[in-house]
């Protein structure tokens, strides 16, 4: 490892890395604007100058900027000598020469890394007198709020937004100190990445727009380590909470997961936390089908009455903690246990686990994704279903560009060159989707193909990886460049309920592993605790279709944080209602099932309570409450260990804490090691507990000044090593247990690095998390002979699942911007399709199928394969449409032109799925 000189003091420092990185890993409080540590050095700033000598002998030196400068052994540089100081200071007066004072209200401020680093730098005084620039705010749609002015032309914004995260529609504009970031025009940002643009921008050009409106400063919102729910990926966030209501979502960071960013479903979507859709008190239905609040003391009674001793069947969720699951099959047991997953879903979801357990690939995390060198998907639009996935897939891409530039010497840090170098060299990627997908800009070579033709090709393609045995110019072609690949990655999963093509990526990937023990194969999951249910299932677990086929044989239905009506047919729902069996639902939000329950018992959103979710990879992380649940709201295994306690359920006796609950789910085989996901509640640090507040928390007694002059005492949290106050200690804990990050003189979010154990590295409480799938590498046999059979109907459209990232997942499209986004439902055609039938985009169509008939609006897509149409997946409106199944689809002459609810925008994708504009 080479060492470094800094103001005659030596530093070991690691490897490759530039000066104004290893100041920072040495602890030196270097400042910096537009470096970031996943996007790398472009030197636009110049803030991080330091004086560079030759020798010992060289009392004069160099400025130079330590981000464009490689820490090499022996460097010698300053960052105290007066030149260095001078020339930092004067590039903050000159950044702050147009900067508006507007810190009071500038709603970054208390966050603003610009903040920092002027103190940092000492700049106080402002010599200018002139007049300011000053520059038009745009509209950017209801996620970002734009405040031009506050600009410091850092150019993060532009580097993350298009190079990272592959967006088109902003950019830098204009020249010298008329430079403006923004879109040509006013209109919604188009990326499903937008909202990191408010912790990626070092002031507050763009901020976020929804916690605006529901304003408090950073060091007044009480926050909590916690896991992402909107998909499967398992992203770490960080929830900020005051006066009882969630206020924002912020990203933390976690190395193998989702580093520095995540997605807007992840940042905005849950809003549902404060909605007026909550379900806040127990709710028993009366004769006359009304709902009548009662006190949560009360609702043994009406149990008993209502259960008595008769049969009880429980449904679970993939979208509720392992440790809910886990009691409500102990409830019920076993063999009247369903896991809540449709049919198909359950199918598909357990081959898909079993194949990780046995595969002969490794089952990467999403960082082990960003070193692929030739990647293969199929059937998947990642970026509507696994968003962070598809966001490490870009820079997969980029590897290539990476190797080109270390064959020429230039550091991967410095981004500009790598790029310039590489023009549009990318890594090999291969997509066949039955639909055009995000992606689709950075592939070598898309595929169209209906579901089983994916399969198909995908063991047409195992078959030549393993017997070279195929004739087919474009097999040959994806087979050698898998096969010459270091890293390839095989991704695939349960988008379009077709088994058939999970079977497929997994020959494929097994036929690679052969050779290669670098080979890849990763699947995604729908809900953020997919694999959890799947782990957690028994071989006599009942499935839903027969519950709902032995319903009048059941007495009492306990339906766990599930809305049926998504996985259920309308037919099976109104067999459901019709039946005489009564329904306890525990559920946050009101939804079809809740209607149709006789007991409803309101459980705590993630943001109330605690559990453990499992991620695509297996990976067990645990979430905490960020506030304590309000009204009769409780966490759903304590209405579980209630429940046991009114049935007399002798296995669930005597729990009494949270921790115990997850001890008794380690009696599992498959989560034996859940226990080390994080610490239990008598965890603490140098004897404290770790405060959920910052040291800075104001207005403690002002909060319930109208209710009362005497300060409330702070609420005990018995449960976890966390406490909901600022008295503690939130420094060096273990990362699971990292609520928020700050540093003396880093109050942004910049201060990560002083949590890290290297820029860019792994944290120093190390990386949370348990790992629960790990494969046997026994392989898995495939049979490449039976190729799955293509079936078509003349006159007839094949429904396939379109997935979009605003409105497919259930509790986000509570929210109300993601609402906004989401529009209306919609079917997808082709442009051959839309052509014959004479109908242009958000024209109207007639669908008609087994008992339905409806109007809906259309997309007209660039790839959409044969005989196939696409529905808006997940939209509660066409919620009962199936893949597979077939309709017919006929021009709706009736059809009235929607008018856009907010600003349109010139739509460079194919078609406008997950953010269109329309209601």
């Amino acid at each position: 490892m080479p060492t470094i000189i800094v103001d005659g003091k030596s530093y070991e420092v690691g490897s490759g890395k530039n000066l104004l990185e290893a100041c920072l890993d040495a602890g030196l409080d270097l400042p910096y604007f537009c470096w970031h540590p996943a996007m790398g050095s472009i030197g636009s700033c110049r803030q991080c100058a330091l004086v560079q000598y030759r020798d010992d002998d060289d009392q004069h030196g160099r400025i130079i900027m330590g981000c464009m400068t490689p820490a090499t052994d022996g460097t010698r540089v300053s960052l105290e000598v007066e030149k260095a100081k001078e020339f930092r200071e004067a590039v903050v007066e000159s950044l702050m020469l147009n900067h508006p004072h507007d810190c009071p209200v500038c709603s970054e401020g208390g966050e603003c890394h610009l903040q920092d680093m002027t103190v940092m730098v000492g700049h106080r005084d402002r010599r200018y007198q002139g007049k300011k620039n000053t520059h038009r705010n745009q509209y950017l749609g209801p996620l970002i709020n734009h405040e031009m002015n506050r600009c410091i032309t850092c150019y993060r914004c532009e580097r993350f937004y298009r190079d990272y995260a592959g967006g088109k529609d902003l950019s830098s504009q204009a020249s010298r100190d008329r430079i403006y970031f923004g879109r040509h025009q006013d209109g919604v940002l188009e990326s499903e990445f937008s909202g990191n643009l408010v912790e990626v921008c070092p002031t507050g050009v763009f901020t976020d727009k929804p916690f605006l409106a529901d304003y408090s400063r950073k060091w007044d919102l009480q926050s909590s380590p916690s896991i992402c729910g909107g998909c499967g990926v398992g992203c770490n966030i960080s929830p900020g909470e005051r006066y009882g209501r969630l206020k924002r979502i912020h990203n933390r960071y976690n190395q193998e997961i989702n580093g520095y960013f995540i997605c807007d479903r992840g940042r905005f979507g849950a809003g549902y936390v404060n909605g007026d859709k909550r379900t806040n008190y127990v709710g028993v239905k009366e004769s006359n089908s009304v709902f009548k609040a009662i006190k949560k003391e009360e609702f043994s009674r009406h149990i008993s009455q209502l259960v008595g001793n008769g049969n009880i069947v429980g449904i679970g969720s993939p979208r509720a903690s392992v440790e809910s699951n886990y009691l409500l099959q102990n409830l019920v047991g076993p063999c009247k246990f369903s896991s809540g997953l449709s049919d198909t879903e359950d199918r598909i979801l357990k081959r898909q686990v079993s194949i990780l357990k046995t595969t002969r690939a490794l089952n990467p995390s999403v960082r082990d994704i960003e070193l692929a060198d030739a990647i293969l998907i199929l059937g998947e639009d990642l970026t509507n279903t696994a968003a962070r996935i598809a966001l490490a897939i870009r820079q997969a891409t980029r590897n290539k560009a990476i190797a080109m530039a270390e064959q020429m010497g230039i550091q991967e840090w410095l981004d500009g060159a790598v790029r310039n170098l590489a023009q549009a060299e990318r890594s090999p990627l291969f997509i066949a989707t039955a639909a055009s997908t995000k992606l689709d800009d950075i592939a070598l070579k898309t595929l169209t193909l209906a579901p089983d033709e994916i399969a198909n090709f995908g063991l047409k393609l195992a078959s030549q990886l393993t017997e070279g045995n195929s004739e087919d110019r474009q097999i040959i072609e994806i087979a050698t460049y898998l096969t010459n690949a270091e890293r390839p990655l095989i991704i695939s999963g349960p988008s379009l309920l077709n088994k058939n093509i999970v079977e497929s990526a997994a020959a494929v990937a097994e036929a690679l592993a052969v050779s290669n023990k670098n080979t890849q194969l990763s699947f995604t999951f729908p809900e953020a605790n997919s694999v959890g249910s799947i782990l957690l299932g028994e071989p006599q677990n009942l499935k839903l279709s027969e519950i709902i086929e032995n319903i009048s044989q059941i007495d009492a239905l306990i339906v766990l944080e599930n809305d049926l009506s998504r996985r259920l047919s309308a037919s099976e729902m109104t067999q459901l209602h019709e039946s005489p069996t009564k329904i306890i639902s525990i559920d946050l939000l009101e939804h079809d099932t809740l209607e149709i329950s006789d007991v409803i018992l309101p459980a705590a959103s993630f943001a109330e309570t605690q559990g453990t979710l499992v991620n695509y990879e297996g990976r067990a992380q645990r979430f905490y409450s960020v506030f304590p649940a309000l009204h009769d709201r409780l966490p759903s295994w304590q209405w579980l260990v209630k429940l046991a306690a009114v049935t007399e359920n002798k296995k669930l006796s005597g729990i009494g804490s949270f921790d115990e609950v997850v001890q008794l789910c380690a009696k599992n085989n498959n989560f034996q090691a859940m226990s080390s996901a994080a610490p239990d509640k008598d965890f603490r640090d140098h004897g404290l507990k770790i405060p959920r507040q910052t040291h800075r928390n104001s207005g403690r007694t002002a909060i319930t000044a109208d209710v009362s002059v005497h300060e409330v005492q702070q609420l005990p949290d018995d449960e976890t090593p966390l406490t909901y106050s600022m008295e503690g200690l939130n420094r060096d804990q273990p990362s699971a247990l990292t609520p928020f990050v700050w540093s003396p003189g880093w109050n942004s979010n910049q201060s990560l690095q002083k949590f890290q154990a290297e820029t860019g590295g792994p944290l120093k409480g190390g990386t949370s998390g348990v790992q629960l799938i790990k494969s046997s590498s026994s392989g898995v046999n495939f049979d490449h002979s039976q190729m799955p059979s293509v079936s078509m109907k003349k006159y007839y459209w094949r429904l396939v699942p379109i997935y979009c990232l605003h409105g497919s997942e259930e509790l986000s499209l509570h929210t109300k911007e993601i609402a906004e986004l989401a529009g209306s439902p919609f079917i997808v055609l082709s442009v051959k399709d839309a052509d014959n039938m004479k109908v242009s985009d958000h024209d109207g169509v007639i669908i008609t199928g087994d008992n339905l008939k409806m109007s809906v609006s259309v997309r007209i897509s660039a790839r959409m394969a044969e005989g196939c149409a696409g529905y808006s997946a997940g939209f509660n409106e066409i919620k009962h449409l199936t893949a597979d199944t077939y309709i017919q689809i006929n021009r709706d002459n009736e059809w009235q032109p929607l008018k856009p609810v907010v600003i349109a925008t010139d739509r460079i994708a194919s078609f406008k799925s997950e953010d269109s504009q329309y209601v």
